[in-house]
């Protein structure tokens, strides 16, 4: 027999009105937090970037691709990465179909890491994927947006990420934390190779001919752009996670 709470269709019913004024409120908070995004001060960039793509090479103006928008998804694929980050693999099949929706919308999409072209072209096919992904190798893109970090700032422990100063080392025993081990060894890394590229989302702007950064976010702040995650919000037993439970699409068991 469940151990959960049980009731009547009436008690169900009661309950579920209380939480729908807390959906309700959680709804409209969701709308001001959106408008206030969409207020902040927008910050020229002078800057040159060159990005690889299946065009060729583009700039980040290029990137827009006609449009006032730009929304870029920096995804984890380090250079030394054997395969792409199994977590930006999962939101990646949340957002792979929005990316025509975003363009007839005036919002280009770009996915954007610092592994060669060839392969995340390569790793693109495996998954079956459609959007546009450039490759940022020879680029500080990555570097100026807080989403990979040097050898020096990795090793001095004072890395920033998420606008804050973080210390990204492990403990001695890191490397015997069972979770580590499993997530660096799916894309053929170690700890420190891993984690000096971090996963984060940035918006841009293309008006009269220059380009202006106008929004970032990093680590939990991506918690909505995982398309499961709402999903699994709304089941029974919520997310109910318990270590490295998610994976690449194509390696499940299947059922």
């Amino acid at each position: 027999m469940t151990a959960h709470k049980t009731g009547t269709r009436e008690e169900w019913l009661a309950a579920r009105l209380d939480l729908l004024e807390a959906e309700k409120a959680l709804t409209r908070r969701s709308d001001e937090v959106a408008r206030r995004r969409q207020e902040l001060p927008w910050v020229r960039i002078d800057k040159q970037y060159r990005f690889e793509t299946e065009a060729g090479t583009a700039s980040l103006a290029d990137l827009f691709g006609g449009r006032s928008q730009l929304v870029i998804y920096h995804f984890m694929f380090g250079p030394d990465y054997e395969a792409g980050c199994p977590s930006c693999s999962a939101i990646a099949d949340g957002f792979n179909g929005s990316v025509v929706h975003l363009a007839n919308h005036d919002v280009s999409f770009f996915a954007v890491s610092r592994a060669p072209l060839e392969k995340l072209q390569t790793y693109k096919q495996r998954m079956g994927w459609s959007f546009p992904w450039a490759s940022s190798f020879d680029s500080d893109f990555n570097y100026d947006f807080g989403v990979a970090h040097t050898k020096e700032e990795w090793e001095s422990g004072a890395v920033e990420y998420n606008f804050r100063t973080e210390d990204l080392r492990l403990p001695e025993t890191g490397e015997e934390n069972p979770f580590v081990a499993e997530i660096t060894s799916n894309v053929g890394t170690d700890w420190p190779t891993y984690r000096r590229e971090g996963p984060g989302v940035s918006a841009f702007t293309l008006d009269d001919g220059v380009v202006y950064h106008t929004y970032s976010a990093y680590a939990r702040g991506l918690d909505g752009l995982w398309g499961m995650y709402q999903w699994l919000d709304r089941a029974p037993l919520g997310r109910n996670e318990a270590g490295f439970w998610w994976r690449r699409h194509d390696e499940y068991d299947s059922h």
